[in-house]
């Protein structure tokens, strides 16, 4: 039975590319009926924080993805690691050297003193990559690796290629950067006594709008913002499971249980993926736009509930009433506070790019809403009745509705954009509509 693992290391945010590393595992792993291993590689003791790791598992729980084995941690296995590196050491496949890398005389793992293995100066490492072909690395581009810290921790390497064998991992599946420290970790597995090979797919790079490798430095890249930004977690696991493969019917919005169904590690490609933040949003607007409005509704409670409005002003039913309309029209749940603030605001928001072009550069703003003041008093307050009220404002003025409403919605709402106008208008109420529409033709 296939075996794959994940293998994060806790010394940051989960990144996106690392993401999609654990899903392309999961996928694997549930297409053919494999398991899921989640190791944790906190070797490095002096970067590795207990806040990290939790982190991480929340980070792989919110994106939909579980596990069949673990979490196991390389921390709680240093004794299999120090034999393994003392057995080399012993047998003259690694050596020790000192702080100025300079080698020291000596068989045994030593206080204050790393190990380096010692690669064969002539010959090889090939193997065929599932994704990649055949790769081949001369041995004599190949440096030593260190293979145990001087502080007496092992680096990832050996962690590895010890674990690797130990849990009968079956294929190793992880990003494109990982590809040259392949011929290293098979080094150490054959002088271990294991040459029995896993099946070896290393995933494209994810690059951004410049064609440049996702960076922390310059790019947003830890999954949890884009938690925090409002984006589901069915839309990023869709949108992540596109990066670098893509269903062969070319369906790509769909649930994870027809992408499971299709995917193939042989589908995946080896060019660059690039990570298309408004291919995301779309993918999300699709989710978004499919969930029924109960769900919506619900989704919406944590963004709700840090609005700019005072909590005892928000109105549930309010909400409710225009969610449908709310939801056909914003991409992340991180947009719905500025489509409904002006529901729960004693005052309209201020936004001075849609004054300036309703108000100022928009035809007679004055007049439309004089005459829609007077209207509003006493026209059946529904949203037929209010839109023929304004269409026949707008005529009388020789304005198109779009032009004539412009004034009335920055006047309720603040903003130019946001939901249909004469359904906010029912929900807000004849009263708060014509105190909004007096304020603005005030300021005038």
């Amino acid at each position: 039975m296939p075996r794959v693992r994940f293998a994060p290391a806790p010394t940051g945010s989960l990144h996106v590319g690392s993401a999609r590393s654990a899903l392309f595992n999961w996928l694997y792993a549930r297409a053919v009926g494999g398991t899921m291993v989640l190791r944790i590689e906190d070797t490095d003791t002096e970067r590795n924080k207990p806040e990290l790791i939790e982190g991480i598992l929340r980070s792989l729980e919110w994106l939909g993805i579980d596990w069949d084995e673990g979490p196991i941690h390389q921390s709680d296995r240093f004794e299999l690691y120090r034999e393994a590196a003392g057995r080399l050491l012993a047998e003259g496949r690694a050596y020790l050297v000192d702080a100025d890398d300079q080698q020291v005389e000596g068989d045994q793992l030593t206080a204050g003193l790393a190990v380096r293995f010692r690669v064969p100066d002539e010959g090889a490492i090939e193997f065929d990559d599932v994704i990649r072909g055949h790769v081949r690395f001369e041995n004599e581009n190949v440096e030593d690796p260190v293979i145990w810290r001087s502080n007496g921790t092992p680096t990832f390497l050996i962690a590895n290629a010890v674990d690797d064998v130990d849990l009968d991992i079956t294929h190793v599946i992880r990003g494109e950067d990982l590809l040259s420290s392949t011929p290293k970790v098979i080094h150490l597995r054959v002088a271990l006594g294991h040459t029995e090979l896993p099946v070896y797919a290393h995933l494209p790079l994810l690059v951004n709008a410049q064609r440049q490798k996702l960076s922390k430095r310059r790019d947003d890249v830890a999954l949890w913002d884009y938690r925090d930004k409002g984006y589901l977690p069915e839309a990023m696991a869709n949108y992540l499971a596109l990066l670098g493969w893509g269903p062969p019917d070319g369906v790509e919005v769909r649930p994870m249980g027809e992408i499971i169904e299709r995917f193939r590690l042989e589908d995946i490609t080896k060019s660059a993926a690039f990570f298309d933040l408004k291919k995301l949003d779309h993918v999300n607007g699709e989710w978004m736009r499919g969930l029924a409005v109960e769900d919506f509704i619900g989704r919406c409670g944590p963004t709700l509930a840090e609005g700019p409005w005072k909590a005892e002003d928000f109105d549930p039913a309010a909400f409710a009433e225009l969610a449908p309309l709310v939801q056909e029209r914003v991409t992340t749940l991180g947009d719905v506070p500025d489509y409904v603030d002006w529901l729960f605001l004693a005052e309209a928001p201020i936004d001075e790019a849609s004054w300036e072009k309703a108000m100022v550069k928009g035809p007679d703003a004055a007049g439309m809403l004089d005459d829609a003041i007077a209207a509003f008093a006493d026209v059946e307050w529904t949203a037929e009745a209010l839109h023929a009220c304004l269409l026949g404002l707008g005529e009388a003025r020789g304005l198109k509705l779009g032009k004539a409403q412009a004034p009335v919605r920055v006047s309720v709402t603040g903003r130019t954009v946001g939901p249909p106008l004469f359904e906010s208008l029912v929900v807000f109420g004849r009263e708060r509509t014509l105190e909004r529409l007096r304020a603005a033709r005030a300021r005038l």
